[in-house]
């Protein structure tokens, strides 16, 4: 049925922002389909599921169904990774900027909206949809409406087509009978099915499916659940006992072939099947155009899951998500395999999996991905699994989550090593040790005998052997051995870079670089800061704390050699990276510190270093005992003594957390809740974001973060 009307009303609304939100079955992706296809303006296309419900996912999917008409969006997709606050923060005002200079007019359609409803992804998706130019248009269609439609709403900014616009009259409900076969039905019988289904689209489709094979009046009972299932029922009654078993069985599938069906299912006439499901209309549809991979329609599909296990039990169910994880991971699908496994209650092979994926899907910004798994499957299954805890632990401190991080290392201190198999327990004392040396907590002489342990028993072959080996020259630096501290550098940046972790290149070549400037070797110095940079750039881990120290040093390196530009968006990107720099990391965190100082100073600007000497000595109040970092602090307190104070106090840390959520239109109360804290708090942190950026207004302090790279590229 043709939603002519409505498509004409929306786009000539000149609404930036198109909202179709509607419970399942009122025709919601048909009406984008038909709006696509008579658009003359470009357009891209993004179906969202529910694996997308991360930013560092979701805004790559925009960038990539923009690039064949935004040379921008494509260049950037690359770059668009984050974590939380750094999605918003630089993700989703790149991607923004993108497509707001896009040289065409365009209509990006987004699909399933409801299924990336994380806040993480709703507050970038507004930043996004905020620079949207004149006469381009995003259509979004989602099961409910998204709070961020409100806000825009607000501002004018945004069109509506409710279900109220989408319910079917009379007329069109004898279109959709006469389609599907019913041509019997009177128009008094008619009539009370338009009345009791509501106008619902669905729900008059299934009726005629009904009437079609039955010699009864048709009933319906409403437009909810309940009638849906009813009709589904039906439908399925009526069917072969073969394809009715099919549609069940595979319905356990986010998407579906030939292929993943025959093995899934343990039959060899898919193909067939999914041909004479698409031939019954039964709410099957294509996803590429090859026609080789099809999903079903959302709320048929959940009535199919419904009926499975009501017919055939848990135990099949489990059974056969357990063959659609084996499946999964046998073609390099493994966060699918993942998905599978926890649904499947296999908790053992979920977690093994997720151990190994961590660290890989830490690297590609996808933390919120790992953080759902993790909640689904609990603490109890956490705790009862070191390399969990392990994981959990170090992704706690990696990103400055003090919180989190004081809990899952006091997790990590309860295991018993002991009660571990054998052939898993020095490794575990390995990976345990590496976490105490880092966090410092009892002084660097016990950090130091960690990181020793760590580097006697990490074999060659392990993927924690360059971080071993970083921490066991880190150790060396605190004692103030160079020498020791540089060969495990050089030796732990090759190793790194063959198992494909730039964290440990990203920290490695400033400490030599560091070393190199110590012995006036500045050439040699900028070699190594060039090479942490590339590191940056080519893993695209940019705004990652670990990122901080070899930002700085880059910087520096810059200013010295008279390249000032350069070197102030490099320290503007270290400031932004700061942010995550805590004493869950202290002497990673203080000599970060130290070395931008050092950058500020070079500047002429003592007020920004002496901001950061004063947050090198709250870090210290905590990690008093951090061997030669301490003696770096010093030495930056007395050249702040005899400096002149000139420049401007910089954001802080909690500042900038806040920055990027004034490209939003939530309120301070909601800000508050997304940072978990207080309005007051929200409100003094806001006031001061003004002072020190000599603004008034929540648009005027974006425009001049932009300027200065605190917010975007």
């Amino acid at each position: 049925m043709s939603r002519s009307r409505q498509i004409r009303e929306a786009r000539d609304s000149g609404a930036r922002v198109v909202s179709v939100a509607a419970p399942a079955g009122y025709g919601k992706s048909t009406m984008l389909s038909e709006w696509a296809a008579t658009e003359s303006r470009r357009v891209a296309w993004v179906s969202v599921d529910r694996t997308d419900d991360d930013p560092a996912l979701l805004l790559p999917l925009i960038a990539a169904a923009c690039s064949p008409f935004s040379p921008l969006a494509a260049a950037v997709m690359a770059d668009m990774r984050g974590i939380g606050a750094g999605a918003l923060g630089r993700s989703a005002p790149m991607l923004a900027a993108a497509l707001a200079s896009t040289p065409v007019s365009f209509v990006l359609f987004i699909d399933d909206v409801h299924l990336v409803g994380s806040e993480e992804c709703q507050d970038a998706l507004e930043v996004v949809l905020a620079r949207i130019a004149t006469g381009s248009q995003v259509v979004l269609a989602s099961r409910q409406e998204s709070p961020l439609i409100a806000r825009l709403r607000g501002t004018g900014d945004a069109w509506d087509v409710s279900a109220t616009d989408l319910v079917f009259d009379r007329a069109e409900a004898r279109a959709v009978f006469e389609a599907a076969g019913a041509t019997d039905v009177d128009d008094d019988e008619l009539a009370e099915v338009v009345i009791r289904c509501e106008g619902w689209p669905t729900g008059l489709f299934l009726c005629a499916l009904v009437a079609r094979s039955s010699t009864g009046p048709v009933s319906a009972a409403g437009s909810d659940r309940y009638v849906a299932d009813y009709l589904y029922r039906e439908c399925l009654s009526r069917l072969p006992k073969d394809l009715a078993a099919f549609l069940r069985r595979s319905s356990i599938l986010d998407q579906l072939s030939p292929e993943i069906c025959n093995s899934v299912l343990e039959i060899d006439t898919a193909r067939t099947l999914i041909h004479r499901v698409e031939a019954a209309n039964l709410f099957l549809a294509p996803t590429d155009r090859n026609r080789a991979w099809f999903r079903f329609h959302a709320l048929f599909r959940e009535f199919l899951l419904a009926e499975l296990e009501r017919v055939e039990g848990a135990a099949a169910v489990a059974e056969l998500h357990r063959r659609a994880a084996t499946w999964h991971e046998a073609h390099q699908v493994p966060a699918h395999a993942v998905e599978h496994w926890i649904r499947a209650g296999e908790y053992e092979r979920a977690s093994g999996l997720v151990a190994e994926l961590g660290l890989g899907m830490y690297g590609e910004g996808q933390v919120a991905t790992v953080r759902r798994w993790l909640h689904e499957l609990g603490d109890d299954v956490l705790l009862a699994h070191p390399a969990l805890v392990i994981s959990m632990t170090w992704t706690a401190i990696l990103l400055g989550e003090v919180r989190s991080g004081k809990r899952w290392a006091r997790a990590l201190d309860d295991v018993r090593a002991e009660e571990l198999p054998e052939t898993d327990r020095v490794m575990f004392e390995s990976a345990r040790a590496m976490v105490r040396s880092a966090m410092c907590e009892h002084g660097y002489h016990r950090a130091a005998a960690d990181a020793a342990f760590a580097f006697e028993h990490e074999p060659a072959n392990s993927p924690w052997r360059d971080q071993a080996l970083h921490l066991y020259g880190m150790a060396a630096l605190l004692r103030g051995d160079e020498q020791t501290a540089r060969v495990s550098f050089e030796e732990a940046i090759p190793l790194a870079t063959v198992m494909g972790n730039p964290d440990t290149v990203i920290l490695s070549e400033p400490e030599l670089a560091l070393i190199a400037i110590d012995e006036g070797r500045w050439a040699d110095a900028a070699d190594h800061a060039r090479r942490g940079i590339d590191a940056i750039d080519a893993s695209h881990m940019e705004g990652y704390p670990t990122t901080a120290l070899a930002l700085a040093v880059a910087a520096r390196v810059a200013v010295h050699g008279g390249h000032h530009p350069a070197g102030q968006r490099l320290l503007a990107r270290g400031m932004r990276a700061r942010v995550g720099c805590t004493h869950l990391l202290p002497y990673l965190s203080v000599r970060v510190r130290v070395q931008l100082a050092k950058v500020h100073l070079m500047l002429g600007d003592r007020a920004g270093a002496a901001h950061l000497l004063r947050e090198c000595d709250d870090i210290l109040r905590i990690r008093p005992d951090l061997g030669t970092t301490g003696a770096l602090v010093e030495e930056l307190r007395l050249g702040l003594a005899i400096a002149p104070m000139t420049g401007a106090v910089p954001l802080t840390p909690a500042e900038l957390r806040l920055l990027p959520y004034l490209q939003t239109h939530l309120t301070i109360a909601e800000i508050g809740k997304r940072l978990f804290v207080s309005r007051n708090t929200v409100s003094s942190q806001l006031g001061s974001i003004y002072r020190k950026l000599s603004v008034t207004s929540r648009s005027q302090a974006v425009e001049r973060a932009v300027a200065l790279g605190l917010l975007g590229e």
